[in-house]
């Protein structure tokens, strides 16, 4: 029996050092490098250490018409490269209209299309006067792959944006279909961080059309295939923002999905920043051909349909280098630095909602969550002295070690504790020392009808046990689904709740036990104070 009893006083022990090894980052940082390192302290939400969150909807949708827009580019020279004349090529939402020269043999476009591009389907074919017309869309499973992968893909860009931001402990996690939410705990600028979050960061190299009138076009007589795009300037000395417009041919010549790297570079001579972009090596390759085959002709520089930049190609431009320059303060060449570097949203995403916990609120609301579990817990120890005596000090004894376990399996599954969080604690408190009512009841139901008080123990302890086990599943049950199903500050509650009542049965029927057996062991006592 003391054999026994040694090996689950041990258990008990290597737990309870265990628990305070882990919490003790969380209470001290007077620790050694590896200790804390070892250990992360507890996570704090929102509500408690202030911050923002956000839903954002991703417009999945967006991904497959730019998929589809650069299809109808790609489409457009591959047919020239042919030898077929394309009249013309428009895409109308996820469809693309071609006409074309019939070059003879009516199935051979057809057949030449859905061979190159097998995600394609013709949705009609018509010839009339020597002329070729098709009408082609994407296939379903294809759509929804690519909707899928651009909600994955926009998540991952997000965490790496929001990563480089410098945000500690960040949550970002898919939520229902087509959601992400954003959790940014001790945020200090808000705003900056929508803005570096919700940025397409598209990045595209163009041609200005010189050959056509730009007067004439701002009038509303723009050439086919051109565009007006804008690029912002802002007066170093007055601050005033204007905008100068340029014509810009729509065919994209180069995207940013072929970057390397981007950093901010100051520049020398007037002590300017600007964004220095490496491509890849199919980058560097493109971009030495473009400028080779552009000399002397402005290359736009443009970021979500905004002009940065155009300067004139003066020579073939080899080694897979080149700038960005505008009127940048630094934070705003380093923000632009951040979205080339982690990537172009996959489709643009919108604020659904947003919600922003100042720190004051915060520690308020950590202040008052401590103050309502000690005010709970001392009530619950005084209640548990009063009534029963010493047996209620084992009890206030397993109920201390329930609480520094449920805090220290937070802080080593790096759980996030809230507000409703610290409800669930304070709950756990109550139910805590109701195993413990249950079986001191019974035991004073088996003194009452003579047996000896080691015989009357153990029999409150084994009685007392089917009926704690399915009050306890009953509520654990209740919790996984309210985990489950419910959101944010329910999975708080969910998480607290289910953690202290799977340590209040073992610290109510294990170490209560445990500290009985020790008592009629080694003292031999005749009498139980409940």
């Amino acid at each position: 029996m003391f054999r026994d009893l040694r090996i689950r006083f041990s258990i008990i022990i290597l737990l309870t050092l265990g628990a305070l090894f882990a919490l003790a980052p969380s209470v001290t940082s007077n620790l050694p490098d590896w200790w804390k390192n070892s250990v992360h302290k507890i996570k704090l939400g929102l509500d408690l250490k202030g911050g923002m969150q956000l839903i954002l909807g991703v417009q999945a949708e967006k991904a497959v018409e730019s998929y589809m827009e650069r299809t109808k580019n790609d489409l457009e020279s591959f047919l020239k490269s042919k030898g077929i004349l394309v009249v013309y090529a428009n895409r109308m939402g996820l469809n693309i209209k071609i006409k074309y020269v019939e070059p003879g043999k009516q199935v051979m476009v057809p057949s030449l299309i859905t061979e190159r591009y097998p995600e394609l389907q013709i949705l009609k074919v018509s010839h009339r006067a020597g002329h070729g017309y098709l009408v082609l869309g994407i296939n379903p499973k294809q759509k929804a792959a690519m909707e899928k992968s651009a909600i994955g893909q926009a998540l991952e860009t997000i965490r790496n944006r929001i990563d480089q931001f410098g945000v500690t402990e960040p949550d970002i996690s898919r939520q229902g279909k087509n959601q992400i939410l954003v959790q940014l705990p001790g945020i200090k600028n808000p705003q900056r961080a929508i803005q570096l979050i919700g940025k397409t960061a598209v990045l595209e190299f163009k041609l200005v059309d010189d050959e056509h009138s730009l007067e004439d076009a701002l009038k509303g007589n723009i050439p086919p295939g051109d565009e007006i795009l804008y690029q912002r300037i802002v007066d170093p000395d007055t601050g005033v923002v204007t905008r100068r417009p340029y014509l810009i041919k729509k065919k994209t010549l180069l995207t940013g999905d072929v970057l390397k790297d981007a950093r901010v570079r100051i520049n020398s001579q007037y002590g300017e920043p600007y964004v220095s972009i490496t491509f890849d090596s199919r980058g560097a390759k493109e971009f030495e051909k473009i400028t080779a085959e552009n000399v002397k002709k402005r290359l736009a520089i443009i970021l979500d349909n905004n002009v940065y930049s155009a300067p004139v190609i003066q020579e073939r431009i080899a080694g897979g280098r080149a700038q960005i320059t505008g009127s940048f303060t630094t934070q705003e060449a380093h923000d632009l630095a951040i979205v080339l570097r982690a990537g172009a949203l996959p489709a643009p995403v919108k604020i659904l909602e947003k919600r922003t916990v100042g720190p004051t609120l915060g520690e308020d609301s950590i202040r008052k969550g401590i103050t309502s579990v000690v005010v709970g817990g001392l009530l619950v120890v005084l209640f548990m002295i009063f009534y029963y005596k010493l047996s209620g000090i084992v009890a206030d004894l397993a109920l201390f070690l329930n609480v520094i376990f449920i805090l220290a399996i937070l802080a080593a599954f790096r759980a996030t504790l809230t507000l409703p969080g610290i409800a669930g604690i304070v709950l756990t408190i109550g139910m805590a020392v109701d195993a413990n009512v249950l079986i001191f009841e019974r035991i004073r139901e088996e003194l009452w009808i003579g047996k000896t008080p080691r015989a009357a123990m153990e029999a409150g302890f084994s009685k007392a046990f089917t009926t704690i086990l399915d009050a306890n599943v009953t509520t654990l049950i209740t919790a996984i689904v309210l985990y489950q199903f419910g959101t944010g500050p329910i999975k708080g509650f969910a998480v607290t709740l289910s953690i202290g009542i799977l340590s209040s049965m073992f610290t109510a029927i294990v170490v209560s036990r445990a500290v009985f057996d020790l008592a009629f062991e080694k003292r031999r006592i005749r009498s139980i104070s409940i």
